[in-house]
């Protein structure tokens, strides 16, 4: 079944994450934080990228998650750190410059902090 199909008359929504893997780290909670952004109406898509493991140690410990600062365009990364590992998540936006993307950074983070 398609996403955007409906399901006993209700419209599901399509999914936003999307790229070469959708693997997020930091387990249900990482997943969560994801999809708590990409709920925002100015997010268009979601792009997981590359797993950074620093050094040797148990996988776990605390997760965090940073909006960084907008590209030219708009578009956002996002950094997200649990126990050793990191990855940076693409953010691709409808805002058209700079200063609406730092606008939209702010919203994302404060969504972040208050999640």
């Amino acid at each position: 079944m398609n996403a955007g199909t409906p399901v006993n008359g209700v419209s599901k929504p399509k999914s936003k994450i999307g790229g070469s893997h959708t693997t997020i780290i930091g387990n249900r909670h990482g997943k969560k934080l994801v999809a708590m952004i990409s709920q925002h109406p100015e997010v268009k898509k979601i792009i997981p990228s590359v797993i950074s493991v620093k050094g040797k140690s148990n996988s776990g410990g605390t997760l965090s998650a940073k909006v960084l600062r907008p590209d030219d365009r708009g578009n956002l990364r996002m950094l997200i750190s649990h126990g050793t590992s990191s990855q940076e998540i693409r953010i691709i936006t409808t805002v058209s410059n700079v200063i609406e993307g730092g606008r939209l950074m702010e919203e994302l983070n404060s969504m972040l902090t208050d999640g």
